[in-house]
């Protein structure tokens, strides 16, 4: 496994394929929805932990998911690549990458949750995760299945869209909880 800690400069005959944008913005809302109200609780109940520590301690949460959220997938006629922005290797997070001639299969794995999840298995039988929330999926399967001759025609995401679109329809409806709850604790 190669791992690199400085950006890697694009190929021109490279493409990039980002986490989707709808996957990015459920899970970033979802995390604003789920802890939000916390520092005003806090307030409210005269925690033992002072509010503003929870605040910086939440926002430093954000930054983190905002990393994670951050992963992008790039493939060239030489490699498939798992990297962030500099400013995730530099901190935190570190990518892989996989020359086409190293795969050897793509196996499925189950999920403890009853998904299908793939990795790459490399003539030294390291395992690579597939990326599978990326927008263009499709397009990405066709290309690993281009280069390395594997058959991925059952090879599909893990989760749909419309299973994202239906929990950012809940966290909208948590969010505005939350501003109600908001409003209470604040005594408003």
């Amino acid at each position: 496994m190669s791992t690199s800690s400085t950006s890697t400069a694009i190929a021109p005959s490279s493409q990039i394929f980002r986490l989707s944008p709808l996957v990015r913005l459920t899970l970033l809302l979802l995390y604003i929805a789920l802890t939000l109200p916390l520092p005003f609780l806090a307030k409210a109940t005269d925690a033992p932990i002072p509010p503003y520590l929870l605040a910086i301690g939440l926002v430093l949460g954000a930054i983190f998911l905002y990393a994670a959220l951050s992963e992008r997938v790039l493939i060239d006629d030489q490699q498939i690549q798992v990297t962030y922005p500099a400013w995730v290797l530099a901190v935190w997070r570190r990518g892989w990458s996989l020359p086409w001639t190293e795969v050897k299969a793509l196996k499925p794995r189950s999920t403890g949750q009853g998904g299908i999840v793939y990795y790459f298995v490399s003539k030294t039988d390291q395992a690579y995760l597939l990326p599978m929330r990326v927008a263009g999926f499709a397009e990405l399967v066709r290309q690993v299945q281009a280069k390395t001759g594997i058959d991925t025609t059952d090879v599909r995401p893990l989760s749909q869209p419309w299973m994202y679109l239906i929990l950012l329809i809940f966290t909208l409806f948590l969010l505005l909880t939350d501003a109600w709850t908001i409003w209470m604790a604040a005594g408003i």
